[in-house]
C-alpha cells in the first residue's frame, strides 16, 4: 500500500466519528481553521506577492472570503443539521417523512494556483460543516502558498480528520485512483472531465469549479465611464487569472470607440497613477510562471498576426512574468485569442449593431462561468439574460459574485462546471440527502392495504389515480 493509499484509509477510518459530531463541534474546527490562517497571514501575503506578485490587500481579500463563510455556516448550522420535515403524499399518509443531511465521507479538494489558500479552505468549510473528512491537494504551481496550507491544516487537525498532499501530476493521478466520496475540482476544463472520469470509477460525485470565455455585453445606453473603471478593476486583478474574470467585451458599434479609449485611460489611472510605468506598479499582478506567460504573451501575438489592433498595452516580459495590461480590437472568430481562455490581463473587444448579434457572438461558445452585462435599459438586460446561459451572471458590475455573498450558490454550468458552494449550498454539496419515512406501529395507521391479495378498495384508489 503506498502511503497516499495509508493516509486515505486513516482518513476513512474517521468519518463515522465526525458523522455524529454535533454543530458546535464542527464551528469550532471551522473556527480553529480561521483562527490558524490569521496566525500566518504575513506568510500568506509574502507566498502570494512571490507567486503571483499580489497586494497584501488583494490577499487579505481572499481571507475575508473565509471569514464571511465560517461566520454565516457557524450561525446557521446547526439549523441545517436538523432533520427537515415534510409533506405527505398520499401514499404516505399516516407517516412521517423527513430529509436528514448526512456526511458523505471523505471529500478531496485539487485547488488551483489562482487563490490556493481560499480554493483550499471555503471547500474545506463545506466539508467540515457537513461531517467529512478532507483531503486537500494544492496547486504545485504556488508551492510557498502549498506549504504553508499544509502546516495549518497540520497545526488544527488530526490525521484522521484532514491530510494535504502536495506534489504534481503523479500524486494527482494517485490521489484520484482512492475511492473517494466526492471531489471538487478548481481548473480547466480539460483536467475538469479527467477528474469526472476518474470519478466515475468510484462513482463518487464531483463539484467542477471551472472557467470559460466570460463574456461582457456593453449596449448602447450603458454608462461607458462606469463600465470602463470596473472592467479595467476586473481584468488587471490577479492579472487575469481568475476564474470570472470577464474575457471578452461585445460592445455596440455606437460606443465602442469610446468605450475603447476610456478603459485605456482607466487602466492607466488606476493601476499607473504615480506616472513610474504599469510594469513597475504594486497593484498589477503577475503570471503564475514563465510557460503561461509565453501562452498569454502568444495570444497578443496570434492576434496581431492575424490582423487586430492594439489600443493599449502588448507588451510582456516572459522572465518576470509580466504581462502589460492589454485592450485589443478587431478580433475575428479565427484568431486564438477568441478561442481560448485568456486567463491574463488583456481584454478584446469586438461590435456588434443590434441585440441578435451579441448571440451570435456568445453562441458558439461554450456555457461561460459568468457573464457580465452594462446597459441601463431594463429590456435590453433582460433579453441579454432570457436568451444567455452562464454559471452566475451581474448586471453593471463584475467580478462581486463569488465569495462575497453566502446567500448566493456559486458554480458553473456546462463546460463551466457543476454543483454549488457558498454557504447552504457547500453544505447540501457536501452532503447525502437521506429521505427517511417513519411508519407508527399504532392500527389507525400501520394498515397493510397495498399488499396481496389486492381488495377492492385498494384496485379501486390505484385506478382512480390513473384515471385521465
Amino acid at each position: 500500500m503506498s502511503e497516499i493509499s495509508e493516509k486515505f484509509a486513516v482518513l476513512k477510518s474517521g468519518t463515522p466519528r465526525l458523522r455524529n459530531t454535533s454543530a458546535a463541534e464542527r464551528c469550532a474546527r471551522m473556527k480553529s481553521l480561521w483562527d490558524a490562517t490569521v496566525e500566518r497571514k504575513d506568510d500568506l501575503f509574502k507566498a502570494a506577492h512571490k507567486e503571483r506578485g499580489t497586494h497584501d490587500l488583494d490577499m487579505a481579500a481572499e481571507l475575508v472570503m473565509l471569514k464571511s463563510e465560517v461566520d454565516y455556516m457557524c450561525k446557521n448550522l446547526a439549523k441545517w443539521m436538523k432533520p427537515e420535515k415534510v409533506k405527505n403524499s398520499l401514499a404516505t399518509m399516516g407517516k412521517r417523512c423527513e430529509i436528514r443531511r448526512q456526511s458523505k465521507g471523505v471529500v478531496l479538494n485539487m485547488a488551483a494556483y489562482n487563490a490556493p489558500t481560499a480554493e483550499s479552505f471555503v471547500p474545506m468549510l463545506a466539508s467540515i460543516a457537513a461531517g467529512n473528512a478532507m483531503a486537500i491537494k494544492p496547486s504545485e504551481l504556488a508551492p510557498d502558498s502549498a506549504q504553508i496550507i499544509q502546516e495549518i491544516v497540520n497545526k488544527v487537525f488530526p490525521a484522521d480528520e484532514a491530510e494535504v498532499f502536495q506534489g504534481g501530476v503523479e500524486v494527482a493521478q494517485e490521489l484520484l485512483a482512492q475511492p473517494f466520496d466526492h471531489i471538487y475540482y478548481t481548473g480547466g476544463t480539460a483536467v475538469g472531465k479527467i477528474v469526472m472520469k476518474a470519478a466515475a470509477n468510484n462513482l463518487a460525485s464531483v463539484t467542477l469549479e471551472m472557467g470559460g470565455k466570460n463574456p461582457v455585453i456593453i449596449d448602447e445606453t450603458a454608462k461607458l465611464e462606469n463600465a470602463a473603471a470596473k472592467l479595467a478593476w476586473g481584468r488587471v486583478m490577479n492579472a487575469g487569472q481568475v476564474c470570472i474574470a470577464p474575457d471578452y467585451a461585445i460592445v455596440h458599434e455606437s460606443v465602442k470607440e469610446e468605450f475603447q479609449t476610456l478603459i485605456s485611460e482607466k487602466i492607466n489611472a488606476l493601476y499607473n497613477s504615480d506616472g513610474a510605468g504599469l510594469d513597475k506598479s504594486p497593484y498589477v499582478p503577475r503570471i503564475i510562471n514563465e510557460r503561461h506567460t509565453a501562452r498569454v504573451k502568444s495570444l497578443i501575438e496570434d492576434a496581431k498576426a492575424k490582423g487586430a489592433t492594439l489600443v493599449s498595452g502588448g507588451n510582456a516580459n516572459i522572465e518576470n512574468n509580466y504581462v502589460e495590461p492589454t485592450i485589443i480590437t478587431d478580433v475575428t472568430e479565427d484568431m486564438d485569442i477568441m478561442q481560448e481562455e485568456v486567463f491574463g490581463p488583456v481584454l478584446a473587444v469586438v461590435g456588434y449593431k443590434n441585440r441578435e448579434d451579441v448571440l451570435k457572438h456568445i453562441a458558439p461558445r461554450t456555457n461561460s462561468l459568468a457573464l457580465y452585462i452594462y446597459s441601463t435599459n431594463d429590456d435590453n438586460i433582460e433579453y441579454f439574460l432570457s436568451n444567455t446561459s452562464s454559471g452566475s451572471a451581474v448586471v453593471n458590475n463584475n467580478c462581486i459574485q463569488s465569495g462575497t455573498n453566502p446567500n448566493l450558490p456559486f458554480g458553473g454550468v456546462g463546460n463551466s462546471g457543476m454543483g454549488r458552494i457558498g454557504g447552504y449550498e457547500g453544505f447540501r454539496t457536501m452532503s447525502n440527502e437521506r429521505s427517511i419515512v417513519h411508519q407508527p406501529l399504532d392500527k389507525f395507521r400501520d394498515f397493510l392495504i397495498q399488499l396481496p391479495p389486492y381488495s377492492d378498495r385498494y384496485s379501486n384508489i390505484i385506478m382512480k389515480a390513473i384515471k385521465k
